[in-house]
């Protein structure tokens, strides 16, 4: 027998509409986990910075579809019907991360109807020419830097208020005029011919040497940018420390400021300062640098943070732990201070690192997905009106040809 193509596509598509189902039923499950999650605030014991941060760790997802679930979790009870439909197999996560993510309160009813005969993109438009109130204020542009690139340039655009801007093009200006005049008086020396004469210089040459200006004054400058100095006194006999002219820091704090920063040694007598040593960084740029290339982001497992990063003491500086590479880490500003406050423990070898949570259960970077144990239950009104057991499913059919079976003989 052979079947045609148009049936195996009938079997094929009844099978994709019961998996669909049974994923979108999946999915409504995942839904509301992550939104007890959130409701419970039960996000901060596991170490991640956010809930979109969290589901993307342990389900595996990138960030993009981490933060679908998390829009859509946390307006389950502004859509009831939508949510429903998804539970039911209905609906799909996409269908509702568009809802959730733009659709106005009190539209749960319209959205669940339209999404049952309307694909992804339609639901975008719609959603996107859904008419939007009128804002009380209209708000101000805000300043901004953006950053754009391609192949071959990096394109930087600035937005200013005037008072600022004022100031900026004063600061170029001032380059300008100072590169102009090198130039001219290279020029006036006659060394050099009008075809290899450099062009006079403009706004851009103006704007790099700022730059350069800027770095040339602070060699100390790390690659991941200069704090805003703040200065602590510490007394390493009894372990304290305060801010200058300021209170008392907590022991987290103390030890979360001395893991990375720029050190100045002062001599007292009798509470009284006699002398200041020359200032020394504890991370130097070549050592910053060598921990930049070992760890290319945030130590802690999950976390994808690639800049601002701190240079971590793992045995704490003011514990006796050497500032080398073996005793340091990388990790974003956040995890650090979640380490100093002891949410989380970071210990052993830079190349072996064990980072725990406050229970002392150690951090994987591996999601928590695995072969299932047992098989899906199908979805309550699913788009095929009910499951298929491996059992009951039927066979696919071919398009190759099958011989005939053998005849049997005829008796006269």
């Amino acid at each position: 027998m052979v079947v045609s193509p148009v049936e195996r596509l009938d079997v094929l598509f009844e099978e994709l509409a019961e998996l669909a189902g049974q994923r979108n039923a999946i999915d409504g499950r995942i839904v509301e986990i992550v939104a007890e999650l959130d409701r419970d605030e039960l996000c901060g014991a596991t170490g991640a910075r956010s809930v979109a941060a969290l589901v993307a760790w342990k389900l595996g997802l990138s960030s993009a579809n981490a933060h679908t679930i998390t829009d859509v979790a946390r307006r389950l009870e502004a859509f009831p019907r939508c949510a429903q439909g998804m539970r039911e197999g209905r609906l799909s996560l996409d269908q509702l991360g568009i809802i959730a993510a733009r659709a106005g309160d009190g539209s749960d009813e319209h959205y669940a109807q339209l999404a049952h005969c309307a694909t992804v993109n339609q639901l975008r438009t719609a959603v996107r020419l859904e008419p939007r109130p009128e804002p009380e204020t209209r708000p101000q542009p805000q300043p901004a830097i953006t950053k754009t690139a391609d192949e071959e340039f990096t394109c930087w655009r600035i937005r200013l208020p005037h008072l600022d801007a004022a100031k900026f093009d004063a600061a170029l200006a001032s380059h300008r005029d100072a590169l102009i005049a090198e130039w001219k008086h290279d020029r006036g020396k006659g060394d050099m011919s009008a075809e290899i004469a450099p062009p006079v210089p403009g706004t851009l040459e103006a704007f790099l040497r700022l730059v350069e200006t800027g770095w040339d004054a602070d060699v100390a400058r790390r690659p991941h940018g200069q704090h805003t100095t703040v200065i602590v006194h510490l007394d390493l006999e009894q372990p304290a420390a305060a801010l200058h002219l300021g209170p008392l820091l907590t022991q987290a704090e103390r030890r979360y400021l001395t893991c990375d920063a720029t050190c100045e040694v002062w001599f007292e007598r009798d509470g009284e300062p006699i002398g200041a040593g020359r200032a020394t960084r504890t991370i130097s740029r070549r050592l910053r640098r060598a921990l930049e290339y070992r760890h290319r982001m945030c130590a802690v497992p999950g976390c994808g943070a690639t800049r601002g990063l701190h240079a971590h003491h793992i045995r704490h500086w003011e514990d006796g732990g050497p500032t080398e590479l073996a005793n340091l880490v990388l990790v974003c500003p956040y995890h650090h201070r979640l380490h100093h406050r002891g949410l989380i423990t970071i210990a052993g070898p830079p190349t072996q690192l064990t980072v725990a949570d406050s229970s002392g259960k150690p951090l994987g970077a591996a999601s928590l997905a695995r072969p299932p144990t047992r098989a899906p239950d199908p979805p309550a009104n699913a788009p095929t009106g009910g499951g298929m057991s491996p059992s009951n499913r039927n066979p696919r059919p071919t398009t190759r040809p099958v011989s005939p079976a053998p005849s049997e003989p005829k008796h006269a």
